[in-house]
């Protein structure tokens, strides 16, 4: 970010100073003598933790202040490894319930449990214990940061911004910031919505596919009847 003494100013938006000077909305364009000409000044804003783990704050000029969670429940107070775990049992059920109509059935009607079905939620309990397991066995903050990076790599299989960062560069389609988006007139920004809506239908596409390879995160397709 940059600030102009004590005023953050953002690129893509003008901004008056002390003098009532109003400039433009392009100012980040101008040289580094230009910038300096005003006195402005780039902070390097540190990076936030991963607030999974952290309670952090930001101050005007961009350091944090963090805190780690603490593990293990006390006077009250759920801890790291009790929310990571009532996360896990949180999802296990959410996947389960697609299927439990095959088990309802079952006690109906007596029809037998398709085999595929048994295997899937199988899978799921097992990767559901394990998980478990895992977050007890953790012995501090940098134990459960490793496991969280690990079911983050599970995660990511199944994440939608994965497919569409592939996407974007299949279609070369360029995906702008939050700041350069807010530059764009009126009519630019209907055509990066429409190439956005682009992005999303080929992602999800995509992603389709690769679900049935990967059935733990979210729904497999090939579960019927």
């Amino acid at each position: 970010m940059w600030k102009y003494g004590d005023k953050i100013i953002r690129p893509g938006k003008g901004w008056v100073d002390d003098n009532k000077v109003r400039h433009p909305s392009n100012w980040h364009i101008w040289s580094t003598e230009e910038k300096a000409k005003y006195n402005l000044k780039e902070v390097v804003e540190d990076s936030p933790p991963d607030s999974r783990l952290y309670f952090w704050s930001q101050d005007k000029d961009g350091k944090i202040t963090s805190t780690a969670k603490a593990l293990d429940d006390s006077k009250g107070v759920v801890g790291l490894k009790t929310t990571m775990k009532n996360e896990v049992k949180d999802q296990q059920g959410s996947l389960l319930s697609q299927t439990d109509w095959a088990y309802i059935r079952h006690y109906d009607t007596g029809k037998d449990v398709p085999a595929k079905i048994e295997t899937w939620r199988n899978a799921i309990h097992s990767k559901a214990t394990e998980m478990e397991e895992a977050i007890d066995k953790a012995s501090d903050i940098d134990g459960i940061a490793v496991l969280l990076a690990s079911f983050d790599v599970d995660a990511e299989a199944n994440s939608l911004s994965k497919f569409k960062e592939a996407a974007a560069k299949a279609l070369d389609i360029v995906v702008l910031t939050g700041d350069e988006i807010e530059a764009l007139t009126p009519e630019q920004k209907t055509i990066y919505d429409s190439d956005q809506e682009k992005i999303t239908v080929e992602a999800e596409s995509k992603r389709e596919l690769e679900i049935k390879k990967h059935p733990f995160l979210s729904v497999w397709p090939e579960l019927e009847e």
